[in-house]
């Protein structure tokens, strides 16, 4: 959900980390956002490098992030490495509505 002043002004369903990925729980903020960005590494001996990656807004210094996903369509269902995955819409509104510092709550 996406809140102002206790109203719901958004919601959606999103992917989080998959077992072993867990995305994780706790308060966090926007820290900083990137229009795209290529995402590349290794977790957990896994590889994964995904290209212009939209609307990124990290939330933690480990690289978590909130971003749009277009390489799957599978939401409701843990499918990342950590990041909280959402549709293209979605994440296109949220990022044109959350400025950093937005608080951000990753609860289970």
């Amino acid at each position: 959900w996406a809140m102002k002043a206790g109203e719901v002004m958004l919601s959606s369903l999103v992917s989080t980390g998959r077992a072993g990925f867990d995305t994780p729980l706790g308060s966090y903020a926007i820290l900083t956002k990137l229009p795209s960005q290529t995402m590349s590494g290794v977790i957990g001996g896994e590889s994964y490098n995904v290209p212009d990656v939209p609307n990124v807004m990290y939330f933690t210094n480990a690289g978590h992030a909130l971003h749009g996903t277009y390489w799957h369509n599978n939401f409701g269902t843990p499918m990342s490495h950590g990041c909280v995955n959402l549709p293209m819409d979605v994440a296109a509104w949220l990022y044109a509505w959350a400025p950093v510092g937005t608080p951000v709550q990753i609860v289970p």
